[in-house]
């Protein structure tokens, strides 16, 4: 054999273990990342768009946790990011260890951006305060909680009844008010 046919047989076999290597190490960063992915659906039906005990767990850039569970859900025909949730019960976890508890007859979550709307029946328990209403848009990204339709805050001290109550879940700034001018927020002092 000749100098330049060595030299051709091993630049070969050098690309090919390259390659090897490099596949070997391209799927295995795959197959973590498809292990990292928080999100569990189970028993999916095939013949429907429904999925039972749907959970979704996410955090922002900032920590806080968002945990998601409902009985079941339907996959939103029109955009599959959507999907449609009843007996929804969600936790936020704060990074400053305040956890917020919401439950709901139904939900709409936007699994991209994590935004949910929750109706029908909303009970918010957060610190020593319950908020029940009727229909609550929370989204990570504004970082807040509106609260509206049949508005009841209440507290060990203090409880009222507003058409709109929002939260910013960071800064906790509240805004309480109703759609009418001329009608006033109802607080009683317990």
């Amino acid at each position: 054999m000749t100098n330049s046919l060595i030299f051709k047989i091993l630049i070969v076999l050098s690309i090919v273990i390259i390659v090897f290597f490099f596949s070997i190490k391209f799927f295995k960063d795959e197959k973590k990342t498809s292990l990292e992915k928080d999100t569990f659906i189970e028993d999916i039906d095939a013949t429907t768009n429904t999925i039972k005990d749907v959970s979704y767990r996410s955090k922002d850039a900032k920590g806080n946790e968002y945990i998601l569970n409902a009985d079941d859900g339907q996959i939103d025909l029109t955009d599959n990011n959507v999907i449609f949730l009843t007996n929804v019960k969600a936790i936020i976890k704060m990074v400053n260890g305040e956890i917020i508890d919401i439950q709901s007859d139904y939900g709409k979550y936007n699994i991209n951006t994590y935004d949910t709307i929750f109706s029908k029946n909303v009970s918010i328990d957060y610190v020593d305060n319950t908020i029940k209403g009727n229909y609550v848009d929370f989204s990570l990204e504004r970082n807040s909680l509106i609260i509206s339709k049949n508005v009841v805050y209440s507290n060990q001290k203090n409880s009222l009844i507003a058409d709109v109550v929002e939260i910013n879940i960071i800064t906790k700034d509240t805004k309480i008010f109703m759609y009418e001018k001329e009608k006033r927020v109802n607080i009683k002092s317990n």
